[in-house]
């Protein structure tokens, strides 16, 4: 396992001395050095690199099930165009039965079991659907199933190591932190559905599936090597609905956290209507193969990393409020794009838009991220984590039935355009709402209204 860690730390390390230099001619590459250490944070902190290397095995397997999930069901089982949109929805419907509790749940045990457990549900219920393949026995139900206890078992995942990360990180450390693992996390998700489209073309959609159920395995050895101090608990005796109701009312406790959970949500349901019927626009509607849907949706993971590795320097020169409040209007119109591609080269011009969205939805959430990490208490991370995911990954569950429902009823095209109108709201919201005159979120406290750190005017 340490071979395999430094062979993945000295890949990285390469590509940031390949492109260091270009850096430095200003086309606004930039990895941040620490303010005491000139080592790079993967170096010189050996618990941030265990969560990065499982972080980006995680995601890479997740990449490929998400071109190989909804191809099985297009494909393979041939089902309809409600069910393949469905699909892309019914591993989100966990955040929303589910999130609040274990968000309390996450804050009362430590977090390291629960990363380990739920990778090895996730292994276990993947590989049981290129078993059923084989044999012969696969059906919609079953892939429904998998995709909704899989996506149980991300909840847990997801929100123990969001709650890990500031314990892994000193607090001047975050933004690169994220940065780091939005934007390598993107790359290994731009591989991910490359490899995802190429080895449904070659082995089958079932079979891709074991690169998932591979990468689980890495992700789980990386966090069994994690060696660090759980966030103290508070005092035992609290009735669990009542931390539940914690983390939704800290959520919605001032105006920068409400703001951040409205615009959050707004933008992933119309985003993911978008999402869950991009199978159906690139396979049936357009009739290219599979290979081509991988190269798609790797764009926007390829715009996602270099959106994570630029963050810092853009919101130093820019601001943080800036950089989150503007992002969102070149994202959507990434989005856009796709509503012009055609066969053959003319799939360029949806490849380039979602390339965009990607950059800059990298960098939207980086901010977000990080600004919830710095003013929340180590002990109240899982709640209020949770909370924002119920709400705005809640979202993304609601989108893939809708998005299924309007491609049925009015048309792939259609949906596609239904999505995008409702993604623009986010935007708007956050350039019109309570943050408009925010230069800086780190300015902000957890009970700062924003009125506090208003902007000068130019």
């Amino acid at each position: 396992m340490a071979r395999v860690k430094n062979r993945v730390l000295l890949v990285f390390m390469h590509l940031h001395a390949a492109l260091r230099p270009w850096a430095r001619r200003g086309l606004g590459y930039s990895v941040a050095m620490s303010r005491t250490s000139d080592k790079h944070l993967l170096v010189r902190n050996a618990n941030f690199r265990a969560l990065w290397i499982s972080s980006t095995a995680g995601l890479l397997g997740t990449s490929v099930a998400a071109v190989a999930l909804p191809l099985i069901a297009a494909v393979e089982l041939d089902a309809g165009n409600f069910a393949v949109a469905a699909l892309a929805g019914i591993g989100y419907l966990p955040w929303l039965f589910f999130g609040l509790p274990i968000g309390a749940l996450v804050d009362r045990y430590r977090r390291r079991p629960l990363i380990i457990g739920s990778l090895a549900a996730r292994i276990l219920l993947l590989a049981s659907l290129p078993v059923a393949y084989w044999l012969d026995a696969l059906s919609l139900v079953h892939l429904f199933a998998v995709s909704f206890l899989a996506g149980l078992a991300a909840v847990f995942f997801t929100l123990a190591e969001a709650a890990l990360v500031p314990r892994a990180v000193d607090r001047e450390d975050l933004v690169e932190g994220n940065g780091l693992m939005t934007g390598t996390g993107a790359s290994a998700d731009a591989a991910g559905r490359t490899l995802g489209g190429w080895l449904t073309q070659l082995w089958g959609a079932s079979n891709a599936l074991l690169i998932q159920v591979a990468a689980s395995v890495v992700a789980l050895l990386a966090v069994a090597s994690l060696k660090v101090r759980e966030a103290a608990q508070p005092p035992v005796g609290r009735r669990l609905g009542r931390e539940m109701g914690d983390g939704l009312r800290y959520a919605l406790s001032t105006a920068p956290l409400r703001v951040l959970l409205y615009v959050g949500a707004l933008w992933n349901l119309g985003g993911n209507i978008v999402a869950s019927v991009l199978v159906l626009l690139v396979v049936r509607t357009i009739g290219e193969s599979a290979l081509m849907l991988g190269v798609v949706t790797a764009a926007l993971a390829v715009g996602g990393t270099l959106g994570g590795l630029t963050v810092k320097r853009a919101t130093a020169r820019l601001g943080s409020g800036r950089v989150w409040r503007y992002s969102l209007f070149p994202a959507a119109a990434g989005y856009a794009s796709l509503l012009f591609m055609t066969p053959g080269w003319g799939m360029l011009p949806g490849i380039a838009g979602l390339f965009v969205t990607g950059f800059f939805i990298s960098q939207n959430i980086v901010v977000s991220t990080s600004f919830r990490q710095r003013v929340c208490p180590p002990w109240m991370m899982g709640r209020l984590s949770s909370a924002n995911r119920m709400v705005s990954w809640g979202m993304l569950a609601v989108a893939g039935f809708a998005g299924g429902a309007l491609a049925t009823l009015l048309g792939v095209r259609e949906a596609v355009f239904a999505g995008l109108c409702v993604a623009l709201s986010a935007p708007l919201l956050a350039v019109f709402g309570p943050l408009r005159g925010i230069r800086h979120l780190e300015e902000l406290e957890p009970a700062a209204e924003p009125q506090q750190a208003a902007e000068s005017p130019l």
